[in-house]
């Protein structure tokens, strides 16, 4: 009698096992289908309405790097060398001094995209005497450039390129029967514009400095 128990109560537990196994299957089974089910897109949603990975710039465009730099000889001639070696040009360099006379500040305006851009930087900081790298063109900061201009001026012209002087806030610093000499401080807008009006009445010969940058702030 307690043999034929213990068979019901084996027998039971089998049962119960098959009907977890049969369950467990027919879960598996279900979240197999549901998962190779393709996924109806919603109703009114284009693709163009989704999110979008955000993608790296490519515009070619003017961007102003400040360097920190050791003041020693030979400096200047490595990062000139750097940009001449991977093609880079740069679009103007202005260097000197900073308050402490072992360093130097170096401001470079170069041309490239995004990507070009941050080679460069990287290829500036693997310079043993380069102590920082900064790209502050998308940072609030002044940036000033010195121009010395001489331009072609008679007696009928004279005035009038006087007043664009006035009109620019520049100076005259040099004077003689057939020229002007002008100097002009401003950003790259300002001078390139000067020039531009310039042009007409005869340049003759042109200095600049370059752009000098300082970050806005503390």
């Amino acid at each position: 009698m307690q043999s034929e128990k213990n068979e019901n109560e084996k027998q039971k537990e089998k049962e119960k096992k098959r009907e977890n196994t049969d369950e467990e299957s027919q879960r598996i089974e279900e979240a197999q289908r549901i998962l190779s089910t393709p996924i109806a897109p919603l109703e009114g949603l284009s693709r163009d309405m989704l999110p979008k990975r955000p993608q790296r710039k490519t515009e070619v465009r003017l961007h102003v790097l400040s360097l920190l730099v050791e003041n020693k000889p030979g400096v200047l001639a490595k990062i000139a060398g750097l940009f001449a070696g991977r093609g880079y040009n740069i679009e103007s360099l202005c260097v000197g001094e900073t308050q402490d006379p072992n360093y130097s500040r170096m401001t470079i305006v170069t041309k490239g995209d995004e990507r070009v851009v941050e080679q460069i930087e990287k290829q500036l900081r693997k310079i043993i005497e380069v102590i920082k790298v900064s790209n502050i063109t998308d940072i609030p900061h002044v940036e000033r450039e010195l121009l010395l201009v001489k331009v072609s001026a008679t007696k009928e012209n004279r005035d009038e390129i006087m007043r664009l002087v006035e009109i620019f806030r520049g100076k005259i610093i040099d004077v003689t029967l057939k020229s002007l000499t002008i100097e002009i401080t401003g950003d790259r807008d300002k001078t390139s514009a000067f020039l531009q009006l310039l042009k007409p009445f005869g340049i003759k010969e042109l200095v600049r400095t370059g752009v000098a940058a300082i970050k806005r702030g503390d």
